[in-house]
């Protein structure tokens, strides 16, 4: 498949360079910062970093979804605000990464830091069929933790 890209802001190409996948074996490829300088991620704090990046998905048939990168969690404490970003096959408008710092220790991004990544994927959109019972299951309900540590 084909994804269409376009650089929204003239920094893409140049200084800001375009999503790319870091190796061979690399299934999502990464998204950079975008911004005209250092932006602090205070602790607990929220931001919405820009990527310069619209993606037009082939069809309904698709979606691209937004993940965190390992590094920055584990390292820096670093996380998506909205656990991961989901890019319907609709949507025309620029790429932004919501940030979060979970660590106690501000947090700079610089620009064309890589700063999330970028999956596509396809959707499967399944017909709902309404059912009085389910069928039934070894696990049946169990919920968090039932299957042990």
């Amino acid at each position: 498949m084909e994804l269409k890209i376009k650089a929204v802001s003239p920094k893409v190409g140049g200084e800001i360079p375009l999503p790319y996948y870091a190796s061979a074996g690399a299934a999502a490829m990464d998204l950079h910062a975008c911004v005209d300088g250092p932006v602090e991620v205070a602790p607990r704090a929220l931001v919405s970093i820009p990527t310069g990046v619209a993606i037009a998905l082939p069809s309904a048939d698709y979606v691209a979804l937004v993940f965190a990168r390992s590094g920055l969690g584990i390292k820096h404490g670093i996380s998506l605000s909205n656990g991961v970003g989901v890019i319907d096959s609709d949507y025309r408008g620029e790429i932004r990464v919501g940030l979060t710092n979970l660590s106690d220790v501000p947090y700079t991004v610089q620009p064309g830091d890589r700063i999330a990544q970028l999956m596509v994927t396809p959707v499967v959109r399944p017909a709902l069929v309404q059912v009085e019972e389910l069928d039934e299951t070894q696990r049946g309900t169990g919920g968090f933790g039932s299957t042990g540590k």
